[in-house]
């Protein structure tokens, strides 16, 4: 019964959030709604309680793969759609905000790490960091052994 109920939700509050969705079981028995274009998931399981049902919310990265529930709430299931709509959109804006949020290992040192865009644009343009002035002596020094070595070899071969 409880697996209707929770079905029959899901379709009813994913028609109230958004307009192009995904409604599909997952494999331990809850329903998950993805809002591809809004980047954004809703899960919705059985909790502890008889008439609880455990609300999740994430967003949806690039290749359609699916990132870890940021937020979470358990909400009667008797209490209707508008209130789990409500319970939902909260938990989603919680979600975007996260995903507004830097990382913590993007600053090094203090100093915010470029793009790989840019990182890629200065390799093209001969400023990559492999071609500094120490990368140019190493080269000059392996071409020197090999030079010795070509010598050496002609004069005692």
């Amino acid at each position: 019964m409880v697996g209707a109920q929770l079905r029959d939700t899901a379709q009813e509050l994913a028609a109230v959030l958004w307009r192009e969705h995904t409604v599909y079981r997952e494999r331990s028995g809850g329903m998950v709604i993805r809002g591809e274009h809004v980047r954004r998931w809703i899960s919705l399981a059985p909790a502890g309680g008889r008439d609880e049902i455990l609300v999740r919310a994430g967003r949806i990265l690039d290749g359609g793969t699916t990132a870890p529930a940021r937020s979470e709430a358990v909400v009667p299931l008797s209490a209707g759609t508008g209130v789990l709509a409500a319970t939902c959109r909260r938990l989603l804006a919680d979600a975007a905000a996260d995903a507004a949020r830097p990382a913590p290992d993007r600053e090094v040192a203090g100093r915010p790490r470029g793009s790989r865009k840019s990182r890629r644009s200065a390799r093209r343009n001969g400023r990559g960091r492999h071609t500094g002035f120490g990368s140019w002596v190493i080269l000059v020094c392996v071409a020197g052994v090999i030079a010795l070595f070509a010598y050496s070899s002609a004069m005692h071969g």
